[in-house]
C-alpha cells in the first residue's frame, strides 16, 4: 500500500477526521467516526470495522508497529502525518500517534424488530456520561452479555471517550437503540424476557433475592442523575435494588451495572452445561 505524507494541519481529510471526533451529528450524517490509539485501531480492524483511512506519526509507527500492521492491511488509504498534524486529531494529552477513520458498523443502533434475542439483555436509558457508557459496555462484554440497548437519548457510543472506555467492546457487542420504552418492553416480553427495573427504593426486591441468571432476563438501568423514568419502571415486571449498608444514597451507573451484570451471569455457565 502506498503511504502518503501529510504535513499541513489544513489538509481537508485531516480536518474532516478531526471534526468527526468532536461532532456526534457529523458522525451520524456521514456514517464515519474517528478511532485514536494503537490498540483501539487494531481492535476496530480485527473486529471487521471498515477502515477508510489510517493516520500515524513516525513515532507511532516505530513504537506500535505490531498494532498498526493489521490496520494498514485493511485500510483503504494510509497517511504518515507530522506530530503537529496528529495533535489536531488527538483528544488525549499524550497520544500514541495512531488513528483511523472508520465506517459506522453495520447494524449499530438498530431496533429490535425482526431480531431474535437469546441470553441476558441490558437496557440503558438516557445514559449521558461517555465514561459510564464505555465502562458498562466493556463490563458487559467481559461478562458475556452480548446484547445491549440504548433507550431514549443516550450519549453517542462512537464518541472518542466511549470508545476509549469500552476498550473496543463497542465493535463486538450487538448494540441496539430504541427511542421509546413501550415498544421495546413489548418486544422483549414477546420473546419471553422478564423485565427488571433497577431502582433506589427500599421497597424494591434486593438483587440478592432474585436469580437473574435463570431464563431470559432484561435489566433496565437509568440516567446517572435521575434514574429510570417512572413510565419505564411501570412497564417492567419487577423493581430490583442493590442493598447498601453505607451512607451513600446510590451507586454510580457503571458500578450498579457491574453488580447487576454479574448477577445476570453468575452460575449461568454451569446451568447451561
Amino acid at each position: 500500500m502506498e503511504i502518503r505524507e501529510i504535513t499541513s494541519r489544513q489538509n481537508k481529510l485531516v480536518r474532516r477526521a478531526a471534526a468527526l471526533g468532536e461532532d456526534a451529528a457529523a458522525r451520524r450524517e456521514q456514517g464515519l467516526f474517528l478511532c485514536e490509539g494503537a490498540r483501539l485501531c487494531q481492535d476496530a480492524a480485527l473486529s471487521g470495522v471498515e477502515v477508510e483511512a489510517c493516520f500515524f506519526t513516525r513515532r507511532g509507527e516505530e513504537r506500535y508497529g505490531q498494532y498498526l500492521q493489521p490496520v494498514l492491511e485493511r485500510a483503504r488509504e494510509a497517511y504518515r502525518v507530522e506530530d503537529h498534524v496528529a495533535q489536531l486529531l488527538s483528544s488525549t494529552k499524550n497520544g500514541q500517534g495512531v488513528f483511523c477513520l472508520c465506517r459506522r458498523p453495520e447494524g449499530l443502533g438498530a431496533g429490535l424488530s425482526g431480531r431474535e434475542l437469546s441470553g441476558p439483555c441490558l437496557v440503558l436509558e438516557q445514559l449521558q456520561d461517555p465514561g459510564n457508557l464505555g465502562t458498562v459496555l466493556r463490563t458487559a462484554e467481559a461478562l458475556g452479555v452480548g446484547q445491549v440497548f440504548l433507550l431514549g437519548e443516550c450519549c453517542d457510543p462512537l464518541s472518542p471517550k466511549v470508545l476509549r472506555a469500552s476498550m473496543g467492546a463497542v465493535f463486538r457487542l450487538w448494540l441496539g437503540a430504541e427511542p421509546e420504552a413501550g415498544p421495546l418492553c413489548a418486544a422483549l416480553r414477546g420473546q419471553g424476557y422478564g423485565l427488571h427495573a433497577a431502582v433506589v427504593d427500599g421497597d424494591a426486591v434486593p438483587v440478592t433475592q432474585l436469580d437473574l441468571a435463570r431464563g431470559k432476563q432484561a435489566v433496565f438501568i437509568g440516567n446517572e442523575g435521575n434514574g429510570l423514568r417512572p413510565e419505564t419502571v411501570a412497564l417492567c415486571g419487577s423493581r430490583v435494588t442493590i442493598p447498601m449498608a453505607g451512607r451513600a444514597e446510590s451507586l454510580n451507573a457503571s458500578a450498579a451495572a457491574t453488580i447487576l451484570l454479574w448477577e445476570m451471569t453468575r452460575g449461568r455457565g454451569r446451568r447451561d452445561g
